[in-house]
């Protein structure tokens, strides 16, 4: 369940409404001539306070944490991804790439005909699950967070749903950024 589900429930049987969920927005501070390349990739970078890149991140880390209204991060956050993570990447038409996803997802019933509904499939998912805080951190260098979330489609050939990771990066303002749509079962 989402918060917002689990709010509406509450108000519904009359109890007690859930606390809403903290969110963070990491902030890297310049009070020194040496900057941490980790640090500097997560400065403006929202997470939820309880799953949040170890803080302080370094002995010297002049980073602070701020607050992010819940409400803030509900209508600013965003997942983006771009549609050449799907074709020709995913589906691989011209067999450039040698990760055989596209034998999984063709066993699903997808084609690269599919490749626009896929893509907004998991930007909504990833943007409902990021905001829900159902992320799972992963690492964390010069490039960035990186963040897996799990995301669910109807399997087209049989009566049956498949779940798999999809691998994100966390970038400023609440925004997500799609790396690759299947990192794993």
């Amino acid at each position: 369940m989402s918060f917002l589900s689990d709010l509406f429930t509450a108000g519904l049987r009359g109890e007690k409404a859930p606390d809403e969920p903290r969110w963070k927005k990491w902030v890297h501070r310049n009070l020194s001539t040496s900057h941490c390349a980790e640090c500097l990739m997560l400065d403006g970078c929202w997470f939820l306070n309880e799953k949040i890149p170890r803080w302080p991140h370094h002995r010297f880390c002049h980073c602070i944490l701020e607050d992010v209204p819940y409400n803030e991060v509900l209508t600013k956050a965003t997942a983006e991804s771009a549609y050449a993570k799907f074709d020709p990447y995913l589906f691989n038409p011209k067999g450039e790439y040698s990760h055989n996803k596209e034998k999984m997802f063709k066993s699903w019933g997808y084609t690269v005909a599919d490749a626009k509904w896929l893509q907004k499939e998991i930007e909504k998912q990833g943007f409902e699950k990021y905001t829900d805080g159902k992320y799972e951190l992963g690492m964390l260098n010069s490039y960035g967070q990186r963040i897996s979330i799990r995301v669910e489609i109807p399997n087209k050939n049989k009566n049956e749903n498949v779940s798999f990771i999809t691998g994100w990066t966390v970038l400023p303002g609440g925004k997500i950024k799609l790396n690759t749509p299947y990192g794993g079962k």
